[in-house]
């Protein structure tokens, strides 16, 4: 809780980062980083405050992925409150793919790519 009684705001990209982290556990760049070195990096993030949070309160957070490109995408998180029933904040994150033993930016591993398909927004 922050000075004013609503929940921190960092504690909301502590959520987004588990949110994040979880997919990419899903689609395997967990795995890309530990076998080839080559994994995501948080380029920009940002979160919109929509309402206030206080404790206690159940929180689901919701993702998907835009703008996704060979070696980049935005990835989308809204969460909701249960006790306002409403949406309580949108955020999103720019996830680059990243070479650690070369030091550049790369592509997705395509078994990747393929997976990361599967969470963009429909049209």
């Amino acid at each position: 809780m922050d000075a004013l009684n609503h929940v921190n705001n960092a504690v909301y990209f502590r959520h987004f980062e588990s949110t994040r982290i979880e997919l990419f556990n899903k689609v395997g760049l967990m795995d890309s980083l530990a076998t080839q070195q080559i994994g995501p990096i948080l380029a920009e993030t940002r979160c919109r405050f929509k309402a206030p949070v206080t404790y206690p309160d159940t929180l689901y957070i919701g993702t998907y992925i835009t703008d996704l490109t060979a070696n980049s995408f935005i990835q989308k998180y809204v969460m909701v409150s249960e006790t306002l029933s409403c949406v309580a904040a949108e955020g999103d994150g720019r996830i680059v793919c990243y070479d650690f033993k070369n030091a550049c930016k790369t592509n997705f591993p395509n078994t990747v790519y393929q997976q990361l398909l599967s969470y963009q927004q429909p049209k």
